[in-house]
């Protein structure tokens, strides 16, 4: 899961409610894998594969390996 959200002092109780949610929601949902994927290329210096072409591999793998998961 990707780091939290930083907040500033100075941000409205709202929005710092907000920005949280949404991380929480997308690390649960899965919705985050392509930013840790380009967090990962980043780090080891490898060449990121384009966002499409993540999630049919991504969908492929998932197919190949099926898991305990809901869907």
């Amino acid at each position: 899961m990707s780091a939290a959200p930083r907040h500033l002092p100075t941000d409205p109780l709202w929005r710092r409610w907000w920005s949280s949610l949404r991380w929480w929601v997308r690390g649960v949902t899965g919705a985050d894998a392509y930013d840790n994927y380009l967090e990962w290329c980043r780090r080891m210096g490898h060449e990121p594969m384009p966002e499409k072409a993540f999630w049919r591999d991504q969908c492929d793998r998932q197919d190949r390996n099926p898991q305990a998961r809901c869907c």
